[in-house]
């Protein structure tokens, strides 16, 4: 019998401090963008792409320094002599249910062609992607993940018309949805940035996270004055428009921006009827001083500089139509019939990020609203919005998901408001989400809510007014039925499991009695503790490669079918119930001085109305009769498994795991940094759930909230000691009843640990475990889909 060599178990360099990068701010060179314009409008053969790595690539691990550890195979001197063949023994690819496989010894030797069909066959592999930044230096990046290899089975993200988020998201360039992660306006793209389960992302999304993107980009002076004109002017050309542009006469395309809007400088000498000229001419007068950047987050919701049409108004009403008309003639000029797809791409690839949210508003204005009447003031102007149906329908739907408490009257309001056509003129927030006429982003789940809001007719919505995408961390309690969180906020994370994510929230979710009637929570969170780098992205492939290491033959024996514990209904764990969501004040000398104090305790119990607050989030937990509260602490992260196809699949030795209980979580403290016996005083003992009462010694000493609180009877069973816990993934069996898989994630909040969440039904756990080796975490939560009875 072969001796089976020592499995090496270390995951040398797993975290290592981000390197502190210089911010330096960039200005456009004009030069180098007309010489695009004038690059020849011919069609192009598509860039090579990157072939997808094989096993036999080669380890590019070895020729990286400082790179994370990835799987590592002995050396085939010691394992004797190799034999090529199978001894002519034949398979049948069916799911495997023990290994090897029947009519295959451990002591066999697997070809490569072998090891893909048995090994790897239906695996899902991940490869990392650092991309440079449009006019800046190489100092920045762009970050993203893609994944192949499961045969088509589904992906990690959500059907975008189930969750409501088409008008989060928008391609730069070209029409449909997007087929790779960068070409979106939004980054990170949510178009691939929302996983499949509640209160999950995507993997590309927990990578761009990583990103370094540049600050503001500083523009040039333009040199580029506009003419002045009247708002009669502006609405008669964007109703021309609407009809395309004429394309096909270059003397009136001429005519019709040099004389009514802008001043061609070389009138006398060379006019600018070329095409790529007035192109310039526009992107350089877009980028003076005086218009509305759409960058800055305060700026996004753009209804509010056309909501109000009084007289007052009527300056900054003109301005922003003025600029949406040039943004409109510019972004016609772009995607003329004239110009290929590859000219187009090229084009939009050098455009100013300031100009580019310039163009998504023309698209936006484009695609959903058309001019009916207009004059010479605002109140003259009456427009056509196509999709304010579907816009009324989707609100009643999201109304109903929500289970939202005065649902009745506020169906009945939207019913009338939508008869009599006076749904838009509720608020700014009500005319973006009705009209269609929304920026990608985070701001459309703060739209649909605060139009949810402000049609509905409790006097108890005036205390919520103040929810914006600003402070995005946030949730609200409503006349004290139900909490509603937003899926960036960890309190939505880590409750999204007994909750429906829909539009940008996760709800309803259990009230709290530490929130008024109706209020608006604001949660502090730390950042997370887990970062991606270039250099993880870059090894990316090789960190999960399922056949470990290239070689020339792959043995049996360094394989390994590894099951999850607790998956039948017989071995799930039951004994785990969620007590209650806890939202403590934080000391006033821990606020910023931009954030006012929580009002006094005393007035909540005398019932009056509170105004938004700064919390600290807890979930208490009962387990086995013993209360755990937990803090979330973090503001961690939850990603959502790639399926996998034939599953399940053999895992490579060298892939190290530890499998855990969900009621056996909460007594592993810290894994990320684990404890030597030589520091006893490091272990956390057990508290009234307040820490040490001075606030003073380190998070471990503090965090003592994953231990029974005084009184409970608990009995404190110390960690195994183990000195490789950062080598390995831990897997949590949240098998059971949601409350497991919260407490799950909870506990990941609680240390600061990112987490990989598998439904076991779609990807098997060694897939799982690979993703988090891909992902550079240490924690994989598995769990088994339930059906909530919902449509």
């Amino acid at each position: 019998m072969i001796e089976q060599p020592k499995k090496k178990r270390f995951w040398s360099g797993l975290f290592r401090s981000r390197s502190n990068a210089q911010s330096s701010d960039g200005l456009v060179v004009w030069p180098r963008f007309c010489v695009c314009l004038r690059t020849p409008l011919i069609k192009a053969s598509q860039e090579e792409g990157e072939p997808p790595r094989t096993a036999s690539d080669g380890d590019l691990l070895s020729r990286m320094a400082g790179s994370r550890r990835r799987p590592r195979r002995p050396d085939p001197r010691d394992r004797g002599m190799v034999r090529e063949q199978l001894n002519g023994h034949f398979y049948e690819l069916l799911p495997l249910t023990e290994w090897p496989p029947a009519g295959i010894s451990s002591d066999e030797e697997l070809t490569l062609g072998q090891a893909m069909e048995l090994i790897a066959g239906g695996v899902p592999t991940h490869k990392g992607h650092k991309r440079p930044v449009t006019h800046a230096s190489d100092h920045y990046y762009g970050l993203y993940a893609t994944t192949a290899g499961n045969h088509g089975d589904g992906d990690d993200s959500v059907n975008q018309h189930n969750a409501m988020t088409q008008l989060m998201t928008l391609r730069v360039q070209g029409s449909g949805p997007p087929t790779h992660p960068w070409e979106t306006l939004e980054q990170p793209s949510f178009a691939f940035g929302v996983g499949a389960r509640p209160g999950t992302i995507t993997l590309n999304s927990w990578a761009s996270r990583s990103s370094f993107m540049p600050p503001a980009i500083a523009l040039r002076d333009p040199g580029v004055v506009p003419r002045e004109v009247e708002l009669t002017q502006v609405f008669e050309r964007l109703k021309d428009l609407e009809a395309g542009l004429e394309d096909d006469d270059p003397e009136l395309m001429y005519q019709q921006l040099y004389k009514r809007f802008l001043r061609d400088p070389e009138k006398s000498s060379t006019p600018h009827k070329r095409m790529e000229q007035q192109i310039t001419d526009l992107v350089m007068c877009l980028s003076g001083p005086d218009w509305i950047d759409f960058t800055n987050p305060k700026n996004q919701v753009v209804t509010r500089f056309i909501y109000d049409t009084t007289p007052e108004n009527h300056e900054q009403y003109l301005r922003f139509f003025y600029q949406l008309l040039l943004s409109i003639e510019l972004e016609l000029r772009i995607n003329s019939r004239l110009h290929t797809d590859w000219a187009k791409e090229r084009l939009m690839q050098q455009i100013p990020p300031r100009i580019q949210w310039n163009l998504a508003l023309a698209r936006r204005w484009r695609d959903n609203i058309r001019v009916e009447e207009y004059g010479a003031t605002a109140e003259q102007v009456r427009l056509r919005f196509k999709l304010r149906k579907r816009q009324t329908k989707m609100l009643k739907r999201f109304a109903q998901m929500m289970k939202w408490s005065n649902l009745a009257e506020t169906l009945d309001v939207l019913k009338e408001r939508d008869a009599d056509g006076s749904v838009l003129t509720v608020s700014s927030h009500a005319m973006a989400f009705f009209s269609g006429l929304v920026l990608p982003g985070p701001t459309f789940p703060f739209l649909i809510m605060n139009s949810l809001l402000d049609i509905d007719p409790d006097k108890a919505t005036d205390n919520l007014a103040l929810l914006t995408h600003l402070n995005p961390n946030c949730g609200f309690q409503y006349r004290n039925s139900y909490t509603y969180w937003t899926s960036t906020s960890i309190v939505g994370k880590v409750l999204a499991p007994t909750c429906l994510e829909v539009a940008g929230w996760v709800g309803p979710a259990r009230p709290s009695t530490d929130l008024g009637r109706s209020q608006i929570a604001r949660i502090r969170a730390r950042r997370p503790r887990q970062r991606m780098t270039p250099e993880d992205i870059a090894t990316m492939a090789e960190r999960c490669d399922p056949l470990g290491p290239p070689a020339e033959t792959y043995p049996v024996r360094e394989y390994e079918l590894v099951t999850p514990e607790g998956s039948s209904s017989y071995d799930a764990v039951d004994t785990v119930r969620i007590e209650m969501l806890s939202l403590k004040p934080p000391p006033e000398a821990t606020l910023p001085p931009s954030q006012s104090p929580p009002q006094p305790q005393q007035q909540q119990q005398q019932g009056a109305e509170l105004g938004p607050g700064w919390f600290d989030a807890a979930i208490q937990f009962a387990i086995a009769g013993i209360s755990w509260p937990l803090r979330l602490s973090y503001d961690v992260c939850f990603v959502q498994a790639w399926p996998c196809s034939d599953g399940p699949h053999p895992l490579f030795f060298d892939y190290v795991h530890k499998v855990v209980r969900a009621d056996e979580v909460v007594e592993i403290k810290d894994w990320v940094r684990p404890r030597s016996r030589s520091h006893p005083q490091s272990q956390p003992q057990p508290t009234n759930g307040s820490g040490n009462g001075n606030g003073s010694g380190s998070l471990r000493d503090r965090s003592a909230l994953s231990t029974p609180i005084a009184g409970s009877g608990g009995k404190h069973t110390p960690q195994e000691e183990d000195d490789d816990d950062a080598e390995r993934v831990l897997v949590i069996s949240a098998f059971g009843v949601k409350d497991n898989e919260v407490l799950a994630r909870a506990w990941c909040a609680h240390w600061g640990l990112s987490a990989v969440v598998a439904d076991i039904g779609k990807t098997c756990m060694a897939c799982a475990i690979r993703e988090a080796y891909a992902a550079t975490l240490t924690v994989v939560i598995l769990v088994e889909e339930q059906s909530d009875g919902l449509d």
